[in-house]
């Protein structure tokens, strides 16, 4: 009951953003600006929840070795996605629709162009976090957790440039969904590997 309740915990937020994605804008335009800025206003919480799928299987506090080092990574590699995500959501989701909506001209570009780049920074750190959580968590509980890995790095790789956007943007909402439940699984069942014992920990035993 409490690995379903976990699993549930990491895939609501990518279910959600799936869902969501289906109502999403293809183009922003003057007759879709209220729509797409405020999807994204609701939106705005629910992207830097992805990284519960991380965060989850990683949770605990992190031993002072290659396996501590890793979590850390992984800590602020999801912070920064969450952080730069929402300002892509911000000026190119808010902002942009916003803007659309008053009929200026020229800005929504720009805007655009900012919000792409804080969205693959974003997007980039995402990648490093689920690489270095793969890592930790290879470590811990062995080959099994390899399917959900490889399932939420192929997520981030698609998610680079299909945002929510209908129909690959949903099924990467959809991946990450499916490879976030994949780790939660393979950590939460079986044992967790023991460190190896160090020269120093024989001799003292």
């Amino acid at each position: 009951m409490r690995t379903l309740r976990t699993t549930a915990l990491v895939t609501v937020p990518p279910l959600l953003l799936a869902v969501a994605g289906l109502t999403h804008p293809r183009h922003l335009t003057a007759a879709t600006a209220d729509h797409w800025a405020g999807l994204h206003i609701v939106l705005l919480p629910a992207f830097p929840l992805l990284v519960l799928g991380l965060l989850v299987p990683l949770w605990g506090r992190p031993r002072r070795d290659v396996e501590g080092a890793l979590t850390v990574l992984a800590w602020v590699g999801c912070f920064c996605y969450a952080a730069y995500y929402t300002g892509l959501d911000a000026v190119a989701g808010i902002g942009a629709g916003t803007a659309a909506g008053t009929g200026v001209r020229g800005v929504v570009g720009r805007l655009f162009a900012t919000g792409d780049e804080l969205g693959r920074a974003g997007v980039y750190a995402l990648a490093v976090a689920a690489l270095a959580t793969g890592l930790v968590l290879l470590r811990r509980h062995g080959v099994r957790v390899l399917p959900g890995v490889v399932v939420v790095l192929g997520a981030c790789w698609s998610f680079f440039d299909s945002h929510i956007f209908w129909p690959r943007g949903v099924l990467t909402m959809v991946g990450f969904a499916v490879g976030f439940a994949l780790l939660v699984v393979a950590s939460r069942t079986g044992d967790v590997r023991q460190p190896r014992a160090t020269a120093g920990s024989r001799t003292n035993s």
